[in-house]
């Protein structure tokens, strides 16, 4: 079983979750996003895995989304998914990949979902 977490230490969330996992004897692979931000295909994997669409995992609040023109609501898919390749900060965290699924660490609690 291989479990991955997009981990930014500074953010709490993602460091609670990561402790969520620790707890439970889990040591994930972790990736600093920021440091090494995801691959298009690699965005588009963990869209399938969480069965979601680009806007469901954009964080919205960042200024880089405003600077982007982000808001517009005509941009394509391709698009949303460029902007977050290219601004890794726009990526919510923490993400927690277990085999073909994953969620979204908010709560932290969410993970155990996923988790065998």
């Amino acid at each position: 079983m291989a479990i991955k977490i997009y981990h930014n230490p500074r953010c709490s969330k993602s460091r609670q979750t990561l402790a969520l996992l620790q707890e439970r004897n889990i040591e994930p692979e972790i990736v600093e996003y920021l440091k090494t931000p995801p691959r298009v295909e690699e965005i588009e994997d963990l869209l399938r895995k969480l069965g979601a669409e680009p806007r469901e995992i954009i964080r919205s609040g960042e200024a880089e989304y405003k600077d982007a023109g982000l808001d517009d609501q005509s941009l394509s898919r391709d698009q949303l998914i460029r902007a977050i390749h290219e601004h890794p900060k726009l990526l919510q965290r923490p993400i927690v990949v277990v085999d073909d699924k994953a969620t979204i660490g908010r709560p932290p609690e969410q993970v155990l979902e996923i988790l065998p």
